[in-house]
């Protein structure tokens, strides 16, 4: 399964919506796709839609905690999954 990435802009506000797996190469589009919203982000508030995210690695996770400890992104959730992934992402990983 592949990772839909889909970003709508408007006047104060970016969504940023994923559909599907963040896994294996999927992590790096998610990565790029940041990388050219974010200069647009300006004094816009970040969404993060992880309703349709079915599953997430560890590499996906850390840019998705990149992106919120950059942001301070609001993240919808949905399900028990996302809920938690939402949970673990907006915490700071301690090793």
């Amino acid at each position: 399964m592949t990772l839909r990435i889909t970003v709508h802009e408007e006047e104060s506000l970016i969504k940023l919506t994923l559909e599907g797996r963040l896994t294996g190469p999927w992590v790096t589009e998610l990565d790029k796709a940041w990388r050219e919203t974010a200069p647009r982000l300006g004094s816009k508030k970040l969404h993060l839609n992880l309703y349709d995210l079915t599953f997430s690695d560890e590499e996906g996770k850390q840019v998705l905690r990149e992106i919120v400890t950059q942001t301070s992104a609001e993240i919808s959730s949905s399900t028990p999954l996302t809920k938690f992934l939402a949970q673990e992402i907006s915490t700071p990983k301690t090793n």
